[in-house]
């Protein structure tokens, strides 16, 4: 006899009721996730830190495997743990940089696919460091924000920062793509140093106007790590987060762009950041991307061709 299911709200809220784990634990899967309660690095209004929960409880309500309308199965067979949450101090911002890198390398050296649930946007810099090995990487990032400032208020390492300082610290970080830039404050040296080291910047105003020309300039046949920053999205559909810009991406559009990123390339990693649960009343941002993060899985696995080490 087969143990009964819990209904969503019943039961320990691990990702996707996967087994809890420990990053160094004796332990393999295919998808891994790992949460980063840190939000001590951004310029607005915290609430950051409470997102790995959050996720956490709404993945719950979209528990693999999948079948779709079109009556094909989705990740059916791909094993999940949630390697739970790093351990970090409170005010002691290179400490917790450093324990984010090492337990980001230690779920890494465990599974094909690691899910990053942060946090504000500076710790990706630190879950980064983690992919220093990996040839050719690429980043796809979708944010209203360029995230490449090299100082912000006399800080080096802010939610402002993250892909200014792994640029300078990963030789084998060649290109990102950001899609979805938008909003009245940009930094001009950013601008110019992302652009003259040839990075791809698509603003919102792209997406809406040619999202199949956008689809094109994604990167082909690389190593991608996605990086989500909700304030990618609109407002209107994601309104839990620190620096929400108006006229962002809908699910829809966001997701056109992480499957198509999917389908021509190997994602080795996945974060989603900036989720502010306690500015949603409403609960619908962590819904939304917990469904975000299972559907960008789905994606990778149906073009599984382009992700090896799935044990499926």
């Amino acid at each position: 006899m087969t143990q009964p299911a819990h209904l969503p709200y019943g039961g320990i809220p691990t990702f996707a009721r996967a087994p809890l784990v420990t990053p160094g634990g004796d332990w393999q899967a295919d998808v891994a996730a790992l949460g980063i309660p840190f939000d001590i690095a951004l310029g607005f209004r915290p609430g950051a830190r409470f997102a790995p929960r959050a996720l956490r409880e709404a993945s719950l309500r979209s528990v693999p495997p999948f079948t779709g309308l079109d009556g094909v199965t989705r990740l059916s067979g791909v094993t999940f743990a949630d390697a739970g949450d790093v351990i970090l101090p409170s005010l002691e911002p290179e400490l917790a940089r450093q324990r984010i890198s090492a337990a980001a390398e230690s779920v890494r050296d465990r599974c094909s696919l690691p899910v990053f649930l942060g946090g504000d946007h500076s710790v990706t810099f630190p879950i980064l460091r983690a992919f220093a090995g990996v040839p050719d990487l690429h980043v796809v990032q979708l944010d209203a924000h360029l995230d490449f400032t090299d100082t912000r208020n006399d800080t080096r390492f802010s939610n402002s920062s993250p892909f200014r300082r792994a640029c300078e610290a990963l030789p084998n970080l060649v290109h990102i793509t950001t899609v979805g830039l938008r909003g009245l404050r940009f930094d001009p040296e950013a601008v110019s140093a992302a652009r003259s080291r040839g990075h791809t910047l698509m603003p919102m105003v792209d997406v809406s106007s040619d999202l199949p020309g956008v689809l094109a300039r994604l990167p082909r046949g690389k190593n991608v790590y996605l990086s989500v920053d909700v304030d990618g999205f609109d407002p209107s559909v994601i309104p839990g987060t620190s620096s929400p810009e108006p006229d962002g991406l809908t699910y829809a559009q966001g997701m056109r762009i992480l499957a198509e990123t999917a389908r021509h390339n190997t994602i080795v990693g996945l974060d989603v950041v900036e989720l502010a649960p306690n500015l949603d009343p409403t609960g619908r941002s962590e819904l939304l991307m917990a469904r975000l993060i299972m559907e960008t899985l789905c994606a990778v696995d149906e073009f599984g061709s382009a992700q090896p080490g799935w044990t499926r």
